[in-house]
């Protein structure tokens, strides 16, 4: 098989990208700066010199395969205003140019890799594919943007697209620079002294059972159906716990509570660069403060055969590698 990848050089799409390799399968990798893509190149992955707003870049990447994957996504929360219109064109436009280019090219199966966040603050629920959010209740820039996209993608879906989209939760795993990432990595190396929003509700999986989800949606997946790749449900204090227990570390005793930074908002050109947070508190606190973002793989698993590790047991070979 002949697959188109975007985001291979990213957290996810670089283990999509190298799983399709290690079965056998052709790549074809659109990349940014080729320079900066040594891995897949050294997998044997054609590269093809684009960003997601070079339409002429994806058409010559998606020519002749079978497969395409949308991986690739800016993923930040916090941002500033000036940014939005920068990240809804990559999010959603990259979404719509690169799944017109796939369907236009005659690909027979695309992968779209949404999120959980596209269903928005679950408020405590722990849903499923069928959950609707209320439309325009958005929580920050990101998740408008992924929402937008999913509903693009859908769209296309309802015209006959043979597209396929999978919903991954939180990932963590070894090379992680999200902030996430650096949370947990701070709890690994005993360096955090507190932990912001430890009610916000999270579900987190390992990104190697991520990237194996979204091949088992290629692979075993139904054409116009959305498959939730899921993980252990938690919030951000017992993440913190388990990171830091799974490294042999007493976790942070410390909360920083949502209604604590709130009160730093006024300072927030100081307090931000000071506690390593984003530029813009309001969106962060709005994205952060007693959300949920839960939702359960009982259809992933049925379908597809997709497994996620415990919390405990992913951290534990997070950690091996460290």
């Amino acid at each position: 098989m002949k697959a188109f990848v975007t985001g291979g050089t990213g957290f996810i799409g670089g283990r999509v990208a190298a799983g399709l390799r290690a079965r056998g399968d052709e790549v074809v990798a659109l990349v940014r700066t080729p320079e900066r893509a040594t891995r897949l190149a050294a997998l044997g992955c054609t590269l093809v010199a684009g960003d997601l707003d070079d339409v002429g870049a994806i058409r010559r990447g998606v020519a002749g395969c079978d497969a395409a994957f949308h991986v690739a996504a800016v993923y930040r929360v916090g941002v500033p205003a000036g940014e939005r219109a920068s990240i809804l064109d990559i999010n959603v436009g990259g979404t719509e140019r690169v799944l017109d280019a796939a369907i236009d090219a005659g690909v027979a199966r695309v992968v779209h890799v949404s999120t959980v966040n596209a269903f928005g603050n679950t408020a405590g629920q722990v849903v499923d594919e069928t959950y609707r959010r209320p439309d325009g209740d958005f929580l920050s820039v990101y998740d408008e943007s992924k929402y937008r996209a999913h509903q693009a993608a859908l769209e296309r879906i309802a015209r006959g697209a043979p597209v396929i989209i999978v919903q991954p939760c939180a990932v963590y795993g070894p090379g992680d620079t999200s902030e996430l990432g650096i949370i947990v990595e701070q709890a690994r190396t005993g360096k955090l002294r507190f932990v912001s929003f430890p009610s916000m509700g999270i579900a987190m999986a390992h990104v190697d059972d991520i990237a194996a989800g979204i091949l088992l949606a290629h692979d075993r997946g139904r054409i116009g159906e959305a498959y939730v790749l899921g993980g252990e449900i938690t919030t951000m204090r017992q993440l913190v716990t388990a990171a830091a227990q799974a490294a042999g570390r007493r976790p942070p005793r410390l909360s920083m509570p949502g209604l604590m930074i709130k009160a730093s908002i006024p300072l927030a050109p100081v307090v931000t660069r000071v506690m390593g947070l984003p530029p813009n508190l309001r969106e962060l606190i709005r994205a952060s403060d007693g959300v949920t973002y839960w939702a359960r793989d009982d259809k992933a698993r049925a379908q597809l055969g997709y497994r996620a590790r415990d919390l405990d047991t992913g951290l534990r070979a997070t950690f091996a590698t460290a």
